[in-house]
């Protein structure tokens, strides 16, 4: 089993009820940025760092699968109820295969290295389960929240709202995930067992990440994309 992930999970399930009125008639990853799909910048990311795309859907999921039709990426669906992240994950487990997976949020907008490549760089399977890439909260656009984790100066995270920001980015080895209890569950059930274990990791990104949640998000990640001064 190879321990460099080859593939990216999606997570385009969910409903997107912070946005309000813009997802009444579409999934929050087809909301436009600068008249670009939050999910067309997302598989734009996967195929300039060569990798295989999986994006699995639930709420308006014949919106995603028609904006998918002909593009390289596999559509997995959550048909009766949405998952969350851990149980979204561990339902595409029979598709990913074995071995560690990136992971990856639509909703987020990026200014400087492909965030997949910078993982990728950092990736030692010998000491992680896990690897989040962050952001200090200085280097965030859009983000009006507290901090989710410090790093210790060995790059284990542990959870601190004084820390760095958790992109939506990530590798991590899948076998926690595949051994939940649970068929819906959120992903921070399994960083606790890894923090716990101190295998989860951390690495900071050096541009800068617009969080587009909020229709306000979506104003501040164009300002960003323009280069205005005052986002």
């Amino acid at each position: 089993m190879s321990e460099i992930p080859h593939s990216v999970m999606v997570f385009a399930a969910g409903f997107g009820t912070r946005m309000g009125s813009l997802t009444a008639d579409r999934p929050k990853p087809l909301i436009e940025v600068e008249g670009r799909p939050l999910l067309g910048r997302v598989l734009d990311l996967v195929n300039d760092a060569g990798l295989r795309a999986l994006v699995n859907a639930h709420y308006k999921a014949e919106q995603i699968a028609s904006f998918l039709e002909g593009l390289e990426a596999e559509l997995i669906l959550e048909p009766t109820r949405a998952l969350e992240t851990g149980g979204g994950l561990k339902n595409a487990l029979p598709v990913l295969g074995p071995g560690p997976t990136f992971t990856l949020n639509p909703d987020g907008i990026w200014q400087g290295p492909n965030p997949l490549s910078v993982l990728r760089q950092h990736w030692d399977p010998t000491r992680m389960e896990a690897l989040l890439l962050l952001a200090p909260i200085q280097q965030t656009v859009g983000y009006t929240g507290p901090g989710n984790f410090t790093r210790d100066p060995d790059g284990c995270l542990r959870r601190s709202p004084e820390g760095s920001v958790y992109t939506g980015a990530q590798i991590l080895k899948t076998t926690r995930v595949s051994e939940h209890d649970q068929d819906v569950f959120s992903l921070n059930a399994i960083w606790d067992q890894m923090i716990a274990d101190r295998t989860l990791f951390g690495i900071e990104y050096s541009g800068r990440w617009a969080d587009v949640g909020t229709p306000e998000g979506i104003i501040s990640a164009e300002q960003m994309l323009r280069g205005e001064p005052d986002v």
